[in-house]
């Protein structure tokens, strides 16, 4: 690959990256000779505590200017390529510590953890896997037709040089990840932003673009410096409308001068359907399957509709299984938004049962925007640890499905890392879960319960649900701790090399009323439907964008994914809600009850209510 060549292939990423352009050539020319003299420019320093014991944010190394004269942001050789000890997923992190003893010792070294050459090195590992977050640095690859899976974030340490050079306020260098097409590798590239003297330490920015003397960057640093944001106020308010549109479709709202759709009684209803289980599995008699949208009566789409104004000019006597605005309960940061409008109203005497720590509503586990909401997450995980409480979190994207990019943790450093791989949500972990035993394993495991929710209208609200719900099982008992054993803590199974457990809703009941007949199950699904109640009220509470729109075209059928918490010292079953889910996967329940789909277009679109079936909640 000739200069040329080179830059057209890297310049997109040299300039995101902010790689000044007088460095390019002799980039180029230091990757082709695989040139790495770091060493000749640069010497590696271990600190010295003596017999005090260093704290976990104390360096253990620094990189100092040993090159005679110093070295100049001006001079085009001053860049230097560094590279990887280790790089790695998140959820393989373990497994590469565990097949690499030589790695796990230079990480101990390089982490200032080794004490003792007679340690066997996975003694390690734990440690590592605490302390790596202020070690790692991260980069994604975004290049066209890679699968979700392939996206997500890639992990790394750089090697004893780059992971010497400190954090500092006012940095000196900066330090980027580079990857090298020709050998499909991925370096660091440092070089200098000002002219650093000879005997000068290197400090990076470990968050650059966040302000200077913010709260926001305080928490930010907290893997590099410890600092308390415990006195900020972790009160959560609720967001301007600017909040529900930013990154949504422009979306319109239907003529409210139209009015609602005539059925002809006298024929089958014209069903046009891009989800192919409904083709399959709606045989009632009342419905036709159509090819052509435009002859349809019903449009069942799996692709998002916003047009419901032209919708409803245009197209008056069709229905569609969407509301306008409805991404307020199917986007996991909104639905927390909306669900907190159901809060209790806390007393002025401050009585015990008004905890500011504790949920509000009951059912939805305490929720924050990592990014919106950073400050007063810190706060309120640092009030939490002050009383001692259990600080056990799930991170995830608000914008993916299927566990991707889900972490469970309570090491704060971790989760101020995970928030700058992109959107992501912190949801108070549920410690103290119902388990279900599952007789072939001998043992407990954690189970979630998947709904499914009915709307038939949103200005006098009408809702029902399908009271044959779906179940799905972790396949390990359950403890609070592995975090990174998928099978432990995560009932997605359906998906990757996992034993799906399947299991019946009837049958699910008889065995709970074996293991805990002091909790009537009839009584349990009672409190779910509240809970479904209420979440939908927080939704329509407030008009679009805000909330949930009006449509007279509109039915939809959202999948309402819950689990159940003991409270109260382990007497009281208490129904949490983790997600409502867009266009949701029916495939189980078609094979299970293969009238599902003729019950549920029976109700939605003719007013029939399967009373053995369905379950008016509002």
């Amino acid at each position: 690959m000739d200069y040329e060549t080179f830059i057209a292939a890297h310049k997109p990423q040299l300039q995101s990256s902010g790689v000044p352009e007088h460095f390019w050539p002799e980039l180029y020319r230091k990757l082709s000779d695989q040139v790495f003299d770091a060493g000749l420019a640069f010497s590696l320093l271990a600190f010295d505590y003596g017999d005090e014991p260093r704290s976990p944010e104390d360096p253990v190394w620094t990189l100092q200017v040993s090159k005679e004269g110093g070295i100049s942001a001006a001079d085009p050789t001053e860049i230097y390529l560094i590279d990887h000890a280790w790089t790695f997923r998140t959820d393989n992190a373990r497994q590469l510590l565990n097949d690499h003893p030589e790695l796990v010792s230079r990480l101990a070294v390089m982490m200032g953890l080794q004490q003792d050459d007679d340690v066997p090195p996975n003694v390690y590992i734990p440690r590592i896997l605490q302390e790596m977050w202020r070690w790692c640095n991260t980069y994604s690859v975004n290049a066209e037709g890679l699968s979700v899976e392939n996206r997500m974030p890639i992990w790394y340490v750089m090697d004893e040089v780059g992971s010497a050079i400190l954090h500092g306020d006012t940095p000196n260098c900066r330090v980027v990840p580079f990857m090298h097409i020709p050998e499909g590798i991925t370096y660091s590239l440092l070089f200098p932003t000002e002219d650093i003297d000879e005997g000068d330490s290197l400090y990076r920015d470990c968050v650059e673009g966040v302000p200077i003397q913010s709260k926001e960057r305080d928490a930010l640093l907290l893997p590099w410096r410890y600092s308390t944001l415990a006195k900020e106020d972790f009160a959560q308010q609720e967001p301007p409308k600017e909040y529900f549109l930013a990154g949504h479709i422009e979306e319109t709202l239907p003529n409210p001068d139209v009015a609602p759709p005539l059925i002809d009684g006298n024929r089958p209803l014209k069903v046009y359907s891009q989800y192919e289980l409904v083709n399959q599995y709606l045989t009632d008699a009342s419905y036709e399957i159509v090819s052509d949208p435009a002859e349809a009566d019903i449009l069942w789409m799996t692709s998002h509709f916003k047009s419901f104004r032209e919708f409803s000019e245009n197209n008056p006597n069709q229905f569609v299984n969407q509301f306008p605005f409805e991404n307020v309960m199917t986007i996991k940061d909104l639905l927390s938004v909306v669900c907190r409008r159901m809060a209790r109203k806390q007393s002025t005497e401050g009585s015990d049962g008004d905890d500011p720590l504790a949920p509000n509503p009951r059912w939805l586990p305490v929720t924050y925007n990592l990014k919106t909401e950073l400050v007063q997450f810190v706060s309120y995980y640092q009030n939490r640890a002050q009383r001692g409480m259990d600080n056990h979190w799930i991170v995830k994207p608000w914008n993916l499905a299927r566990t991707l990019d889900t972490h469970i943790t309570d090491n704060l450093a971790k989760i101020m890392r995970l928030q700058q791989t992109g959107p992501k949500i912190a949801q108070k972990y549920i410690e103290h879960p119902v388990l279900f035993e599952r007789a072939e394993l001998e043992a407990s495991v954690k189970f979630d319960i998947r709904y499914v929710l009915l709307v038939k209208s949103v200005d006098e609200p009408c809702a029902y649900v399908y009271t044959n719900f779906f179940l799905r099982f972790a396949n390990k008992p359950f403890q609070l701790d592995d975090f990174d054993d998928y099978e432990k803590h995560f009932t997605v199974m359906n998906y990757g090399q996992y034993t799906l457990r399947h299991m019946k809703c009837d049958e699910f009941v008889s065995n709970w009323s074996t293991q805990y007949p002091r909790h009537p199950w009839d009584q349990i699904e009672t409190d779910i439907c509240d809970m479904l109640k209420e979440m939908l009220l927080g939704a329509t509470k407030l008009g679009p964008p805000c909330g949930i729109g009006a449509s007279a075209q509109s039915r939809a059928l959202y999948a309402v994914d819950l689990m159940l918490e003991w409270t109260e010292a382990g007497t009281k079953v208490q129904p949490k809600l983790l997600e409502v889910n867009f266009t949701p996967d029916c495939q189980r329940a078609c094979e299970y009850y293969p009238e599902f789909y003729n019950d549920v277009f029976n109700l939605l679109f003719l007013d029939q209510e399967n009373l053995d079936v369905f379950r008016r909640i509002v």
